[in-house]
């Protein structure tokens, strides 16, 4: 298995659904900054948390010219459910469900054993770049702050 991708590569392109079954590509942001901030699967304590925070600091991140997007495993219509328990009304919610996992092993983060990602954050320069990558244990919830702190 591969390792994390590697700081100053070229973040892999992708085309995803979100909640609502857009199709969002990594190209599309260029000239902004892109956090990707993975979670292993929907509907789970720590996830939910994770994603919960973005979504409240997504105009904080906004203001530091950076597009956040939440991804996991899961399939599209569990992620349109989940994103509506939640409350979600800013944050896209990615499903890399088909090919399952297939844009988290680009990025060297899937689990072969866990069929999900493992949790990390990747911060994607406006070059499309990798500028920032960290990769958490799955029960640690990522800390914005260290996020923040990359966005100069």
């Amino acid at each position: 298995m591969v390792d994390i991708i590697n700081v100053g590569a070229q973040a892999p392109d992708f085309k995803l659904k979100d909640q609502n079954g857009k199709e969002v590509t990594l190209s599309e942001f260029r000239g902004k900054k892109v956090l990707l901030s993975w979670h292993p699967l929907a509907w789970t304590s720590v996830c939910t948390d994770q994603m919960r925070a973005l979504d409240r600091e997504y105009d904080k991140f906004a203001e530091k010219n950076t597009v956040v997007l939440g991804l996991s495993v899961d399939p599209q219509p569990s992620k349109s459910a989940w994103a509506k328990a939640l409350c979600l009304s800013k944050l896209p919610v990615l499903a890399d469900f088909h090919p399952l996992g297939e844009v988290a092993n680009a990025y060297g983060i899937f689990s072969d054993m866990y069929g999900a990602s493992k949790r990390a954050n990747i911060l994607v320069g406006e070059d499309g770049n990798v500028i920032w990558a960290k990769k958490y244990e799955i029960p640690q919830l990522p800390d914005l702050d260290e996020v923040f702190a990359q966005l100069f």
